[in-house]
Order: C-alpha cells, then structure tokens, then sequence
C-alpha cells in the first residue's frame, strides 16, 4: 500500500491542530483554578476582617500549592552522546488551596476593669471550657460570667474548666485572680479574703491543629496532639491579667492589602481565561 506525502502532512497538521486545541483548553481549566484559589483566599481575609474586633480571635492565613505537572521533556535526557538537557520542559496544571492556617500571635491587649475579664500574655495557654455534651473545648476569650449558681461561665453558659464557683455571700468587686491564676474572694464580713479556686491554663505541641468550632472555641484534634495542663506563669506558660482582654490578632491593613493582591490576581486569571478563549475562537475559525 502507496501512503501519498500529502495525506501524510494532513495527518501531521491535523494531530498539531489537536494538540494546539488541547493546550487552550488545558490554560482555560488551569486559570480557573486560580480563580477558585484566590476566592478562598478572599472568603478567609473576609472572615478575618469580620472577626477584628472578636475577643480572642486568632487571624487565618489561606496556603496554596502548586497541582500536577506534564512532563513534555525531562530534566537529564540525554541530549547527545556527552550531553544531557540541563531543564526540562513542564506545564504546569493550576494551583489548589493547601490548608487554611491559625495564626496564634498575640493580640493587643484593652482594659475592661471587670474583675471575671482574664487575658493570657503569652502564646502558649488557653483556657479549658466544659460544653454542653460533657465534652471539652478551648479558648483564648477569657470574657467570663457569673451565673444564677455563681458559678464561672462564658458569654454562652459554658462553665470555665476547673470549676470555679463563688462561696455564698462572696463580695464579686473583692475577687482577685492572680497572675498565676490563684482566684481570691472577700466573703460576708470577714477581712481576709479566702482561697476559692485556681485557674488553670492548657496547651498543645500544634496549636495550628487545633479544629475552629466558632463561639471562639477550638477543639483537640489528633494534628493538634493531647492538651497539656499547667499553671500559669510556670513551664512556659503565660501569665493571667485580670481586668484585661485579648483582641483580635487581625490587622486591617494588613488585611487589605492581602485582599488587593487576592482581587488583582483573580482578575488576572480571569483574564487569561477570556484570553485562552479568543485564541481559541480564532483557531477554530483558522480551519473554516
């Protein structure tokens, strides 16, 4: 059988326009993933700008990472009998977001003069908080309560771990918390005050794996490892600042210029699909 030059180049072309197509639909698919990473990344600068003024709020960093590569020429292939292609040739496919990060630095600090308010002055330390179920979450809010049993709550009626209740009779404008967390109160007519309790502080060796369960309350994770007690001011410990509340860690400007980059990079990749599409446009009407 006789293959005619001409059917052989029709073939050729024909597998080269293919292969031109592929590659337009491949950058269409690939700067849509950036699209999609990028609006992650704004949902979490939002949420973070939403939380700026959330007692103990710890600010989320959006991580990206690059997807699959098509290896058109590896690295090291022998390009003559003495010589190896030195790069390569590799598309990449998109990007994907990685994880979404708690970031743990230490928010500023404001005065509130309310004897139940503790802030934590360092990183390591939360505070335990018994829910509902029975089961246990941890917090940096330290803007606790008392309820109708003078018992220590949260702003939700969640009760602070270990208990703290106050004796009847307890003068509440008498309580003093100490910077190692021992808890006092003046109670009825009695000078002294007494000893009613100790607050304890709780840590973990990843603190970035602890799971966000909203109300400002994190929860144990095996990333997160199990908690690990202690007193404050000892063992690497913060200390407790009665009267005091940690804000949020966020910085609006910060946040802001994040959100410009996210915006820019997202109308670039939309511009590159628009692009990606014209191109193709114009092959298809190339072959009319």
């Amino acid at each position: 059988m006789t293959i005619c030059p001409s059917s052989i180049f029709e073939i050729d072309r024909t597998s080269k326009e293919e292969e031109g197509y592929r590659n337009m639909m491949r950058s269409l698919w690939t700067a849509a993933t950036g699209m999609i990473a990028q609006q992650f990344h704004i949902d979490t600068i939002s949420n973070n700008l939403a939380n700026v003024n959330t007692t103990g709020f710890k600010k989320n960093r959006a991580d990206f990472e690059d997807l699959v590569y098509q290896h058109q020429v590896l690295a090291g292939t022998p390009a003559t009998s003495v010589s190896e292609i030195p790069t390569g040739v590799n598309v990449g496919h998109g990007v994907r977001a990685a994880a979404s990060q708690k970031l743990f630095e230490i928010g500023s600090f404001q005065a509130t003069g309310n004897k139940l308010d503790m802030a934590i002055t360092g990183e390591m330390g939360f505070f335990k908080i018994q829910m509902p179920d029975g089961s246990f979450a941890f917090s940096r809010d330290g803007s606790f309560k008392i309820d109708s049993n003078q018992q220590v709550v949260t702003s939700n009626g969640y009760l602070l771990e270990p208990p703290l209740i106050l004796p009847e009779g307890a003068i509440l404008n008498t309580l003093m918390i100490s910077e190692q967390g021992e808890v006092t109160v003046k109670v009825g007519a009695d000078i002294r005050p007494i000893v009613i309790g100790q607050v304890e502080l709780y840590r973990f060796v990843n603190p970035a794996g602890l799971q966000a369960i909203g109300k400002n309350l994190f929860q144990e994770t095996v990333a997160s490892g199990p908690e690990i007690p202690g007193t404050p001011g000892m063992e690497g410990f913060g200390n407790v600042l009665q009267g005091f509340l940690e804000m949020s860690n966020v910085k609006i400007v910060e946040e802001m210029v994040n959100m410009i980059v996210a915006q820019r990079a997202y109308e670039s990749n939309s511009k590159a699909i628009q692009t990606s599409d014209n191109m193709l446009s114009t092959a298809i009407s190339l072959k009319r």
